[in-house]
């Protein structure tokens, strides 16, 4: 069977199928059995034939969605009730086995180095073996960090639970390959990277950390549901700001003079 759908828009796009080929470095038999059998291409390949056509990927080729579908929810891992169900050992094993990507955004993250105190060392190590490590916690001055201790019935309790975190992960502030940044978002998530697998606490207004479910995922290529949490981080950290930036760090440094930052 023909995709009339792809032949009707080479047409009214002035391109052919040798010119599209052409365009996105194919033999032009390829083009063809997408035009005259129906086939498929590889998501990316489909994306960039839409973008050059001026269409949409799935409306030219519908079985992307089905197979978008199917593709992330096999990147579900297991989905825990609460966060205190998570492996303790989980947490460290993706921790010791991630190699590139390690990131870490929540407001206080303050149940990790509490949990694994080993886990601060870890992550320096892997900064220096070439790793990139972000970093974000909440600024605990700031209203958003108290709004959430409002929410949680904890008041004060958030703010300073973060501070006291910042005394855990002090070690690692102005460490080469370590990126410490500080926000004022509204927490939707908790976010934890380790390469392509990633564990995501989910958060439930009036509802403490450690009780929300988690969302243990692994990237898996043709899926979505991973990259959805990584555009998520990434909207955050263009919002974000160095924690030597931050009201917090520069009082810090007043009243030690040295600040926490180590050599």
């Amino acid at each position: 069977m023909a995709n009339d759908r792809l032949r009707t828009t080479l047409v009214a796009s002035g391109y052919t199928e040798a010119g599209l080929a052409s365009e996105l470095g194919l033999d032009p038999k390829s083009v063809q059995r997408w035009v005259t059998r129906n086939i498929t291409p590889r998501r990316t390949t489909a994306y960039a034939a839409a973008k050059l056509l001026g269409v949409a990927a799935s409306w030219l080729w519908p079985k992307l969605n089905a197979d978008r579908r199917n593709a992330s929810q096999s990147e579900i891992v297991t989905l825990y009730p609460h966060r205190s169900d998570t492996p303790n050992h989980l947490w460290l094993d993706l921790l010791i086995n991630a190699h590139d990507e390690i990131w870490l955004f929540a407001n206080a993250n303050l149940f990790l180095p509490e949990e694994n105190p080993e886990s601060i060392d870890i992550l320096a190590r892997k900064a220096a073996q070439g790793a990139t490590v972000r970093i974000m916690m909440g600024d605990p001055d700031s209203p958003e960090m108290a709004l959430r201790g409002v929410e949680e019935r904890l008041y004060d309790a958030i703010p300073g639970r973060i501070r006291m975190a910042l005394t855990y992960y002090a070690p690692l502030v102005g460490i080469a390959g370590v990126a410490f940044r500080l926000h004022r978002t509204s927490l939707y998530n908790s976010i934890f990277r380790y390469d392509d697998q990633m564990l995501v606490n989910q958060h439930i207004y009036g509802t403490y950390g450690y009780l929300a479910p988690t969302l243990h995922l692994r990237r898996l290529e043709g899926a979505d549901f991973f990259d959805t949490y990584v555009h998520s981080f990434e909207r955050v950290w263009e919002a974000s700001y160095p924690i030597e930036d931050s009201n917090f760090w520069q009082q810090r440094q007043a009243s030690t003079g040295t600040g926490l930052s180590v050599s």
